[in-house]
This record gives C-alpha cells, sequence and structure tokens, in this order.
C-alpha cells in the first residue's frame, strides 16, 4: 500500500512557532494600548475665552503661545456664551475674564482629563494664584474622575464583538441572524442604561437617550463582526474583532478626549465604533444630545453595513467543523 503523502508537523516546531507569534503578536498590541495612554496631551483642544474683547484677545494669544499647536481658540463676548459653548459641546473649557480677574469654566462630563490639565494651566498662566473653577457640566458625583464610565463601557464592546461572531458561527439563516443582532441591540441598549445609569450612576441623563445609545452602538459592534464574517468566513470574524476592539478600543479616547491622543490617530479613533459609542453616549448622557451628529452617522453607518453584509454574506460560517474522512486520511476543517 502506498504511503500517504501528508506527513505530520513536528509538535516542537509547530510549539515554536506559535510561541513566536504570540510574542510578535504581544510585542505589536501592547504599544497600541500604552502608547496613546504615554502620550496625551492637548492637540487643537477646542477651548473659549470670553470676556471684553482686548483682555479676551490678550488671553487667548498667551494661551496660543503658552503651547503651540494645543489649543484651538475660540473667543466669545462673555460668559453666558461661554457657557452655552460648553452645553453644546462646542468647546472643553473657557476661561472667562471678569471684573475680579480670570475665572476657568469646565465641562468635567466631557473629559474630566481635561478639565484638571486646563485646571492645572489655568494655576500656571496666573502665575500660582488659585483660579476660580466653575463646573458647568460637571461628572457625575459616583464617578467625578470619569474612570467608571471608561471601564464600563469597555465589557458594552467586548459584548458586542461576541455577539456578532457566535450569531455568525451557530446562527445558519440569515432572517435569524437578523433578528438576533436587531434584538441583541435592544436588549443590550436596556440593560446597558440598567446597569450604567441605575446599578453604578456612572452616567445620569434621559433613559431612553441612553439606551437608544448603547443600542446603537451594540448593533455597530455586532454588525460589523456579524456582517463581515458572513462575507469573509473566520478571517471576516478576526477583521471584525480587529476594528471593534483590538484597535478600536486604544484609539478610542474613552478614558480621555480624542484631542489628547496623538494625531491622526485621535481622529481616527472616532471614525471606528467603540470611539463614536463613547462619545455619542457622553452626548446622549451629559449634553442632552448635543455633539451628537458624527458619532449618530458613523454607529448608523456601521450598523446599516453590517446588516447588509449578512444579508449578502455566506448563509452559515463554521469556524473548526470537522468533516468526516476514511481511516488514513487527515481530516479537513472547513470554513
Amino acid at each position: 500500500m502506498p504511503a500517504h503523502p501528508y506527513r505530520p508537523r513536528s509538535p516542537w516546531l509547530l510549539a515554536a512557532l506559535l510561541a513566536s507569534l504570540t510574542v510578535v503578536a504581544q510585542a505589536l498590541l501592547v504599544p497600541l494600548f500604552a502608547a496613546p495612554a504615554t502620550h496625551l496631551a492637548p492637540r487643537d483642544l477646542p477651548i473659549a475665552v470670553a470676556g471684553p474683547a482686548p483682555a479676551a484677545t490678550e488671553l487667548a494669544a498667551r494661551l496660543t503661545a503658552a503651547r503651540p499647536g494645543g489649543f484651538a481658540v475660540t473667543t466669545l463676548p462673555d460668559a453666558a456664551a461661554a457657557d452655552r459653548a460648553l452645553r453644546d459641546r462646542e468647546a472643553y473649557a473657557a476661561f472667562v475674564v471678569g471684573p475680579d480677574g480670570v475665572a476657568l469654566h469646565t465641562a468635567p462630563a466631557a473629559s474630566p482629563t481635561v478639565a484638571a490639565l486646563l485646571t492645572e494651566a489655568a494655576t500656571q498662566l496666573s502665575a500660582g494664584r488659585p483660579v476660580p473653577v466653575v463646573q458647568v457640566v460637571p461628572a457625575v458625583p459616583d464617578d467625578p474622575r470619569g474612570a467608571g464610565f471608561a471601564a464600563g463601557f469597555l465589557p458594552l464592546a467586548l459584548a458586542g464583538m461576541l455577539a456578532g461572531a457566535l450569531l455568525t458561527v451557530l446562527v445558519a439563516r440569515r432572517a435569524a441572524r437578523l433578528a438576533g443582532l436587531i434584538g441583541y441591540a435592544v436588549l443590550a441598549g436596556l440593560v446597558g442604561t440598567a446597569v450604567l445609569h441605575g446599578w453604578l450612576g456612572v452616567i445620569d441623563g434621559d433613559l431612553w437617550r441612553e439606551a437608544g445609545a448603547i443600542g446603537l452602538f451594540a448593533l455597530a459592534a455586532a454588525g460589523t463582526v456579524a456582517g463581515l464574517g458572513a462575507l469573509l468566513g473566520a478571517p471576516g470574524i478576526g477583521l471584525g474583532a480587529l476594528l471593534v476592539f483590538l484597535v478600536g478600543n486604544p484609539l478610542s479616547a474613552v478614558g480621555a478626549a480624542p484631542e489628547l491622543l496623538p494625531q491622526p490617530w485621535g481622529t481616527v479613533g472616532q471614525f471606528l465604533p467603540v470611539g463614536a459609542g463613547g462619545t455619542l453616549l457622553r452626548s446622549a448622557a451629559f449634553f442632552d444630545g448635543a455633539g451628537a451628529g458624527r458619532p449618530l452617522a458613523v454607529l448608523a453607518g456601521y450598523a446599516l453595513a453590517g446588516l447588509a453584509l449578512v444579508l449578502v454574506g455566506r448563509r452559515s460560517v463554521r469556524v473548526g467543523a470537522v468533516s468526516p474522512e476514511p481511516a488514513g486520511r487527515p481530516a479537513e476543517v472547513t470554513v
């Protein structure tokens, strides 16, 4: 009986190859996650200077000279206009020039990190003298530093990625897969709001608006993974996971602000599901929907594209399914 041409690989060689590939992946992932966090600095950060024209113009010039390229400064006539800009998410903070000197108006709900950074900058500009700080849009009392918001958003991304992968692998019919994606999004919005708002208290806005933001993000994340999986099979699921989590999460700036990340990565992150989702939820939870236009459009685009790919993609995706083979022949793995 002729020998079969198949020869099993050496387990020693396979083990060495897997170990080497894992270390290469680690070497790529560590800087991807760590580098943005270690290079936080203002880059065209939108701020306002409000007050009488000569004094406001002079302060704006001082801010621009103190950190070239750090601030995108807008001058406004008075404190009321400055507070409106903060509530509309047109600026992260405003330096207000008044008869008693300069006060800093902040919106910690937009980014506690930015509020702290600008409070420090205001002290430096005033030569160490205390600067009055007015929190126009404060963070919630249970999460003053925003750590709970950022940490609570990560499981939403993981769950969306997992839901898209499981629906692609385990559900064969397109209609059932679509129903699963939409049902998951609805439930994720309701349960996510119940946990983040009702239980943990890290968001504090209109419940239905928050549920809509979380649900749309869930549909965008799960739909991206499911759509690419339906189109490309197992490699598509991997590509979806890359977009939603491995690249999208470190570039999202959910815990800081996109203008603090090295560019263009801060901008790129806002066009990926996690970055857009975090921005949309902040707008829904703290700003009555102000500034939600772009993230809403980005997430809707991902969701619609994902659902469309599920409709036109392959009927089922089986990962690791082993087809029966006669004795003596190697099993083939079908995807």
